[in-house]
């Protein structure tokens, strides 16, 4: 799982200059496989959430409560800001950052959270939480920020996040029904829980293909935007990583409590935001191309921040 997740920015990129050279020669749009292929992905999100873990998550008021004000007040605030420091000429590019930022990861945050030995009980909890409020509020923010600069509608938007998301929501729902009464349905179950990253992994792999074949010549025209993404990301990144520190020291939380921290305010939910822009805003493919490529600049980053968090653990623990 470890391995997968450090090998999954390698992936993507794969994905994406596969879908580039197929792009340059193919004669059919490919935009059409997007949607149902990021629909794919969020079954397997879906299918691998415990919901029970929503009740754990008030167990401990004090590290929900933080985690929910960094990631769904601070969080919000500070991608605006960020856009207006770094894209003050393009809408299109603050938006992306924005739907790139506002949405806390609820899947591959918990194996850097393990690699850096975080307390990855709390950071379960959390994760039904963040999905269910991010879901609910993205939209939200959507409108607050930007409802006067691009032409869309809350309404619109609504209705986009909730077909892309009730039908594999649904059908992770069904499936977990039906494994309780047929023991055929429940092996096929557990053998596809077992190995949802890899799956989420390859239909998010998928997906950026065919988006950057049928973007192409967008993707070409804007490599000079994709690079510098890099720094209003770290900028993020490291912001919020110092932010954590200080909030675990504030609160006397110990070591291995603020690094869970840490990592539910770092890491972010690209394919969730990917897939519900995909089907709200499908001609915007400058907010497309920044959160398909958000996680080869993310994943890495929290790769080091693991190893840095495990060698200081091992220090103030000797």
């Amino acid at each position: 799982m470890e391995r997968g997740a450090i090998l999954q920015p390698a992936a993507i990129l794969s994905a994406a200059v596969a879908g580039l050279a197929f792009g340059a020669f193919a004669t059919s749009d490919t935009a059409w496989l997007i949607e149902p292929l990021l629909m794919a992905m969020l079954f397997f999100v879906f299918l691998a959430v415990d919901a029970s873990g929503i009740r754990r998550a008030f167990s401990d008021t004090g590290f929900t409560s933080t985690a929910l004000l960094v990631n769904f007040v601070w969080t919000p605030v500070f991608a605006v800001l960020l856009g207006m420091l770094f894209f003050a000429d393009s809408t299109e590019a603050r938006f992306g950052l924005l739907m790139l930022l506002v949405t806390p990861c609820t899947d591959w945050f918990l194996v850097f959270t393990g690699i850096a030995k975080g307390n990855t009980a709390l950071s379960s909890a959390i994760l039904p939480l963040n999905l269910i409020i991010q879901v609910i509020l993205l939209p939200v923010y959507a409108e607050m920020f930007f409802g006067a600069s691009l032409s869309f509608d809350i309404i619109s938007m609504l209705g986009s996040t909730v077909f892309v998301l009730v039908i594999p929501l649904a059908a992770a729902i069904l499936m977990r029904m039906l494994s309780a009464r047929l023991a055929q349905v429940g092996s096929a179950v557990s053998f596809m829980r077992e190995r949802c990253d890899p799956l989420q992994t390859l239909f998010l792999c998928l997906a950026v293909a065919a988006m950057t074949a049928s973007a192409s010549s967008d993707v070409t025209g804007n490599v000079t935007l994709l690079v510098y993404l890099i720094i209003p990301l770290m900028v993020f990144f490291v912001v919020n990583y110092a932010l954590c520190v200080g909030i675990g020291r504030a609160e006397k939380r110990n070591f291995d409590d603020t690094t869970s921290l840490i990592f539910t305010s770092m890491a972010r939910n690209s394919p969730l935001a990917l897939a519900i822009c995909a089907a709200a805003f499908p001609e915007e493919t400058i907010v497309l191309l920044i959160l398909a490529v958000g996680p080869l600049i993310e994943l890495p980053v929290l790769a080091v921040a693991a190893e840095f968090r495990l060698r200081m653990r091992e220090n103030v623990r000797t």
